[in-house]
C-alpha cells in the first residue's frame, strides 16, 4: 500500500488520472471512499488523489492524543502533496475536510490554486460552539468505548442532515453505513474529541479570511442547516468566494447529488484554470 509519511503517523493515499491535481479530504462520517463519485468523473482530465485521514485505517491509528487535531489535518494535506511531489493543487473537502481545506488556504495559500469547501461549518456560530464541543467530547468517548457498529452507525445515517441520502439513494446509503462501520472506534473517537471538539470556531479567522484571496467555491446543501448560517457568512467574507446552495440536499452533498456536485466544481476549476473566477481588477 502507498503511504505518505507525516507528523505521528502514515497516511494511505490514492491517486487516480493525469493532469492537473485535485486533493480531496474527506468528512469524519466517512474516509478516502466516499469520493468515488467524484474521481470516476475527474480522473478523465485531472490527477486526482485522495487520502484517509489519521485515525482512518488504512491510515495509521495514533493512541496518543497529542496526536489529533485541526493543525495535524493542514499538515497531513501538505504531506501528502509534497511526498506526490505536487507544489501546487485544488483542495476539494467535504465537512471535516471543507474546515481543512479553509485552513489549508490560510496557512497555505501558494500551495491552493482553489478551495471547493463543502458542507463546512458544524459548531461554528458562537451560540451553539460551547453545546457543539461538550457534545463532541460525549460522543468521541463512546467511539472509543464501544465502536460504529450499531448504535452510534444508526444514529448517524439518521440524522436531519443525512436521511436525505437515505430517501434520495437507498443503496448510495446502504453503502455508506458499511462503510461507516468499518471506521477504527479509537481513531474516530480521538478524532472527534481532539479535532472535532477542539477545534475554532470559522468565525475566529475573519481577519485572515478577509485576506485569503485564493478561488473558493463554497458549498452547502439548504438541508444542512447547521453549516447554513457560516456559508453565508463566509461568501460576505472571504474577497474571491462564490456560495453554491444545492436544493433539497442536505449534509453529504457530494454523496447525495453526485452529478451536480461535479457539474459545479468542474465549471468552477474551468473558470480559475482560465483565469476569470475574480471579477476584480486587481484578482
Amino acid at each position: 500500500m502507498p503511504y505518505a509519511p507525516s507528523d505521528g503517523a502514515r497516511l494511505w493515499y490514492e491517486e487516480t488520472g493525469t493532469g492537473h491535481p485535485i486533493l480531496f479530504i474527506h468528512e469524519f462520517g466517512a474516509d478516502h471512499r466516499e469520493w468515488e463519485d467524484q474521481v470516476r468523473f475527474f480522473s478523465r482530465e485531472y490527477r486526482c488523489v485522495t487520502y484517509a485521514a489519521r485515525g482512518y485505517p488504512p491510515s495509521e491509528v495514533p493512541t496518543d492524543p497529542r496526536l489529533y487535531g485541526q493543525d495535524f489535518a493542514v499538515k497531513d494535506a501538505v504531506a501528502v502533496l509534497r511526498h506526490l511531489g505536487i507544489p501546487k493543487a485544488h483542495v476539494v473537502g467535504l465537512s471535516m475536510g471543507g474546515f481543512a481545506a479553509l485552513l489549508f488556504g490560510i496557512r497555505h495559500p501558494e500551495m491552493a490554486v482553489s478551495l471547493v469547501p463543502a458542507g463546512a461549518g458544524s459548531g461554528s456560530p458562537r451560540q451553539e460552539q460551547a453545546a457543539f464541543r461538550a457534545a463532541c467530547q460525549a460522543r468521541g468517548d463512546k467511539l472509543i468505548a464501544q465502536g460504529w457498529p450499531g448504535e452510534l452507525a444508526e444514529e448517524t445515517g439518521n440524522a436531519p442532515t443525512r436521511i436525505q441520502l437515505r430517501k434520495k439513494d437507498p443503496r448510495g446509503w446502504a453503502a455508506y453505513m458499511e462503510r461507516l462501520a468499518e471506521h477504527s472506534g479509537p481513531g474516530t473517537g480521538l478524532t472527534m474529541k481532539h479535532y472535532q471538539g477542539e477545534r475554532d470556531s470559522i468565525f475566529d479567522w475573519e481577519p485572515e479570511l478577509r485576506r485569503m484571496r485564493v478561488p473558493t467555491l463554497l458549498a452547502v446543501g439548504d438541508e444542512d442547516g447547521p453549516c447554513i448560517e457560516t456559508n453565508v457568512w463566509l461568501k460576505g467574507v472571504l474577497p474571491n468566494a462564490g456560495l453554491w446552495m444545492c436544493p433539497r440536499t442536505g449534509h453529504a452533498i457530494n454523496l447525495e447529488e453526485p452529478a451536480a456536485f461535479n457539474r459545479e466544481v468542474a465549471a468552477f476549476l474551468s473558470t480559475v484554470e482560465r483565469g476569470r473566477w475574480s471579477l476584480d481588477a486587481t484578482g
